[in-house]
């Protein structure tokens, strides 16, 4: 069994777990929630770096950008294409 991480990282971790859960909108919790659940241990710190920019973002706007609406700024588009993939989003 793999051990978590610890100190810094796993308050970041718990950090961005909340922040995912607790967007505003619904439509955002449900997406971005599980995959924090889901994904969150596995990423590495870029892809940390990239979800906390996402989630820096106006939900509405995010929201086009994750359910495919609209198509996602360079910046984002890595991260959003791991959300949508692990969410099943198509």
């Amino acid at each position: 069994m793999q051990a978590g991480p610890t100190g810094a990282g796993a308050a970041r971790l718990g950090r961005l777990r909340i922040r995912c859960w607790r967007r505003g909108t619904r439509e955002m919790d449900l997406i971005l929630g599980p995959f924090a659940d889901a994904a969150l241990a596995g990423l590495g710190a870029a892809e940390l770096d990239a979800l906390e920019a996402l989630l820096a973002e106006d939900d509405p706007q995010a929201y086009l950008w994750l359910s495919g609406r609209q198509p996602a700024p360079p910046a984002h588009a890595a991260i959003i294409a791991r959300i949508r993939a692990q969410r099943g989003i198509a």
